[in-house]
């Protein structure tokens, strides 16, 4: 009898043991299927990150691209502003020659303007010495008339004489 009593409390403390056993498995059972739900969790979670961030790399793929023909649309500004400038400096160039070739020529006509003035008087100053000759001449040319008159009735009474 003593063995069996030894041998039920040696399944006693078997089943207890067991039983701590199973209590402590139930546990870590619940600890880790908790440990599964947060990792499910986790995963869900991450499942739906990684779908926003899908998103958002192609939303930023889109964006590289824009990105890239806009600087190639920039390069080819670029370009056409380069050649704008040089136009332009052309352009300036050409202006400031115009400008200088105008300058020479408003310089040219004041000084054309200022010999027609001079030969202007010189020519005024002609005509009225020619006035005066004209109108000497004239007086002469009476008392040529006159003399010539006299020297006629001079004539006529000497040949009458």
């Amino acid at each position: 009898m003593d063995r069996i009593k030894e041998k039920m409390t040696q399944l006693r403390l078997e089943s207890e043991e067991a039983a701590a056993k199973v209590e402590e498995l139930q546990t870590k059972v619940k600890a880790l299927e908790q440990e599964n739900l947060q990792k499910e969790q986790e995963i869900i979670s991450l499942t739906h990150k990684n779908s926003v961030l899908e998103t958002e790399v192609e939303k930023f793929e889109t964006q590289v691209k824009d990105l890239k023909s806009a600087a190639s649309e920039g390069a080819q500004h670029g370009t056409q502003n380069e050649t704008l400038t040089r136009r332009l400096q052309l352009l300036e160039e050409e202006a400031e020659q115009a400008d200088k070739t105008l300058r020479e020529a408003n310089e040219k006509l004041r000084q054309t303007d200022v010999k027609a003035g001079h030969f202007e008087r010189k020519v005024q100053a002609l005509e009225q010495e020619r006035d005066q000759w004209e109108s000497k001449y004239e007086e002469m040319a009476k008392k040529y008339a006159t003399v010539q008159k006299e020297l006629e009735d001079f004539q006529n009474e000497i040949g009458n004489i």
